[in-house]
């Protein structure tokens, strides 16, 4: 009979701090978010996928030195470029990165000496295609400009 009422007064006593931790937050305001009509702010070091920076014309910074291609251990980044006739620099023509195999590792960003790469603060990437995730960040930074 002793272990009835022993049983019966830790229950109670348990009772009584879960009530007090509720009644305690209640007035708190909650952490939570109303998703698809609020969104969370991001913050400036937020690492999200890579995107190319442009100059004011909308053209990219990117002079197609490939260390950023060098510097990527997933080998998730391609690119190409072509030196026009009559012109000292080469011109990028496709700058494509494999977002599936990315570790979000800063090295190509780092790597760019020429300030054409950062960390775009994109954060809501959902789908189900494999192929929505091999971007083309030349014809992003051309639709950002637009």
């Amino acid at each position: 009979m002793g272990g009835y009422f022993t049983d019966l007064i830790s229950g109670t006593k348990s009772l009584l701090d879960g009530m007090w931790v509720t009644l305690k937050e209640f007035p708190r305001r909650p952490v939570t978010l109303n998703y698809p009509h609020e969104s969370v702010k991001m913050y400036r070091r937020f690492r999200g996928h890579i995107e190319l920076i442009g100059d004011g014309e909308g053209k990219p910074n990117c002079i197609v030195c490939s260390m950023c291609q060098r510097a990527c251990p997933s080998g998730c980044i391609s690119l190409g470029g072509v030196k026009p006739e009559g012109s000292k620099k080469k011109v990028l023509t496709s700058y494509i990165l494999d977002f599936t195999t990315c570790s979000l590792c800063g090295s190509c960003v780092e790597s760019c000496n020429f300030n054409a790469l950062q960390f775009s603060n994109e954060y809501n990437l959902a789908s189900t295609r494999k192929e929505d995730f091999i971007m083309d960040l030349l014809k992003r930074l051309e639709e950002q400009n637009q």
